[in-house]
């Protein structure tokens, strides 16, 4: 037996493991930026140097089409389970589980539309989900027991469920981690002052600074380059509302970046909030989504 061979063969072979397992990607991070009542226009005409630094890097939709109504809690169970009102059954923004007009078309075990949420923690092992809000209603139409982190911050604030975010994030950087970060300010300010208000214009530009001081941290913790972030809303407004059909309130903002997303592009493909929760599973390489999903993934977002 020639054990010198085999000895050059074990070294050969202990090698390409090492090499391999340096190689393998790290596990996938994804970090949903959500705005509620961002306006095509109020993004264009606001100051967001942070969004701009993220969005050159990525692409991003200016007339991405919310699904009707356009009201808050449809629009975000739709991102966030890629179904219209049709099928998740939120036709407005009363919705509770115990108080439904529209039974889903498809429902988990406890009544609930399958969200995101759900397929991640189905197909993805070890996958950690962070929610953090600051709108109490927005939380009803999703099931909460797919969630490892939930936080709601009161009085419209943002900061701490920011802080909370990160730390979350670094607990789990070994985890495949989706963190779903929202705020309702910029849309109580709209509702307050009027959309494109100096008001609502400074809401926007406030929260930038705070997504900015989330990009450094991850950057200076080693976390920032293998995120994917998505940048999406609800709705935007006309006047002090929302809710009809015009382009100023149908078309908002939507944007992806990170690793295997096409680089300082716009996005021209037809787009939907329905298509979010479609774009995340396949970021995540889930084999299966719900039949009843309607949301599809507008390709030329990948490199």
């Amino acid at each position: 037996m020639n054990f010198k061979k085999i000895a050059q063969n074990v070294f050969v072979l202990s090698s390409l493991f090492l090499i391999l397992s340096c190689t393998k990607p790290q596990n996938k991070r994804i970090v949903i930026i959500g705005l509620d009542g961002l306006s095509v226009e109020g993004y264009q005409k606001s100051q967001h140097p942070n969004l701009d630094s993220l969005m050159e890097q990525g692409i991003l939709s200016l007339n991405t089409r919310c699904v009707m109504p356009s009201v808050t809690l449809p629009n975000w169970t739709s991102h966030l389970t890629s179904g219209g009102p049709e099928q998740h059954g939120v036709t407005s923004n009363k919705w509770r589980i115990d108080n439904q007009r529209l039974p889903p078309i498809e429902k988990d075990d406890l009544g609930y539309y399958p969200s995101v949420f759900k397929i991640l923690k189905e197909q993805v092992p070890g996958v950690k989900i962070g929610y953090y809000y600051n709108w109490a209603n927005l939380i009803n139409s999703i099931n909460k027991v797919y969630i490892d982190d939930l936080s709601y911050e009161e009085n419209d604030g943002y900061h701490e469920n920011y802080n909370k975010a990160y730390n979350f994030i670094v607990d789990n950087k070994l985890n495949p981690t989706l963190v779903f970060l929202y705020s309702v300010h910029v849309d109580h300010a709209g509702h307050k002052y009027n959309w494109m208000s100096s008001e609502y214009i400074k809401s926007i530009e406030d929260i930038d600074v705070e997504i900015g001081n989330l990009v450094n941290r991850l950057k200076s913790s080693g976390l920032y380059k293998n995120t994917n972030f998505l940048l999406i809303t609800d709705h935007g407004g006309i006047k002090r509302g929302h809710g009809g059909l015009s382009q100023e309130e149908m078309e908002v903002p939507w944007g992806i970046t990170g690793p295997n997303i096409a680089k300082g592009k716009t996005l021209t493909e037809p787009n939907s909030n329905a298509n979010t929760a479609k774009v995340i599973t396949t970021l995540f390489e889930c084999k299966e989504t719900p039949k009843s999903w309607i949301g599809k993934v507008p390709n030329s977002i990948f490199e």
